[in-house]
């Protein structure tokens, strides 16, 4: 059997028995860790999917080791600027081998005789409140760009008119 568990802002697709790196957790050495957050549990055509999580399901994992990884070089170079920057760095991580994957079988179970008891619930109206906000969002800017745009219409025509009177005199003066 194996489960897709998500820790640290990543998923893992995991087994009994295996070992992996996770991002650090606060645990010592040889202790217990739960994974709540599991995606997906199964083996062959007994799979069960989660929205988001698969309901009464953990990952147990002991902790083997706590440490940093190899150090990568992060270098920003820019040519002909004087520009050279270089930094290193560690990333912690922690150790966990995988123990026990249990609670399916028992998750399956509960949702259907729970369903069964519960009477249907009434739909509740949605507010349309975030329509409105954005379609006072998009007035909003179309007005502020309209009359941005309006104002060095005016000024260029106020130009252009002041030129051709120049131009105008001008003419009339050499003749």
């Amino acid at each position: 059997m194996y489960a897709v568990i998500k820790t640290g802002g990543k998923q893992y697709r995991v087994r009994e028995g295996d070992t992996l790196r996770i991002e650090k957790l606060a645990a010592e050495k040889g202790a217990q860790v739960q994974f709540d957050q599991v995606l997906m549990v199964g083996e062959g055509d007994d799979v069960k999917l989660g929205t988001p999580y698969v309901s009464g399901t953990q990952v147990s994992a002991t902790v083997i080791a706590q440490g940093r990884g190899d150090k990568i070089k992060v270098v920003k170079f820019k040519r002909r600027k004087n520009y050279l920057r270089q930094k290193g760095h560690r990333q912690d991580y922690t150790e966990v081998e995988i123990t026990r994957i249990g609670g399916a079988a028992k998750a399956a179970a509960k949702p259907a005789a729970e369903s069964a008891a519960k009477p249907a619930a009434e739909p509740k109206a949605k507010a349309p409140a975030k329509k409105t906000a954005k379609k006072t969002a998009k007035k909003t800017a179309g007005s502020t760009s309209k009359k941005t745009a309006k104002k060095p219409a005016k000024k260029t025509a106020k130009k252009t008119a002041k030129k051709k009177t120049k131009a105008t005199t001008k003419k009339k003066s050499t003749k």
